[in-house]
C-alpha cells in the first residue's frame, strides 16, 4: 500500500505541474479527487502496516497531501472557488 500511494503521488505531482501552465488550470479540479484518493490508500497502508515499514506510507501521505493544499490555492488564486 505504501509503494502505491508513493506512486500515485509522484503521478499528482508531475500533474500539479503541468496543471500550474496558463489554461490548463481546470486539471486542478481533476488533480484534488485523484490525490485524495492517493491520500486514503495511504491512510490505510500506515493502518496496515507494521511499525517499522510505514516510510513509505508516509511519504505518500505528506506527498499527496502537499498536492491537494498546492491545487486547492492555484483554484482560490485562478478564481476556481468562487
Amino acid at each position: 500500500m505504501g509503494l502505491i500511494s508513493l506512486v500515485w503521488g509522484i503521478v499528482a505531482l508531475l500533474w500539479m505541474v503541468l496543471a500550474f501552465i496558463p489554461l490548463l488550470g481546470w486539471g486542478n479540479w481533476f488533480l484534488i479527487p485523484f490525490a485524495a484518493v492517493g491520500a486514503v490508500i495511504a491512510a490505510i497502508g500506515l493502518l496496515f502496516t507494521r511499525e517499522g515499514n510505514r516510510g513509505r506510507a508516509k511519504a505518500g501521505l505528506l506527498l499527496n497531501v502537499a498536492v491537494i493544499v498546492v491545487g486547492v490555492i492555484r483554484l482560490g488564486l485562478g478564481g476556481g472557488f468562487v
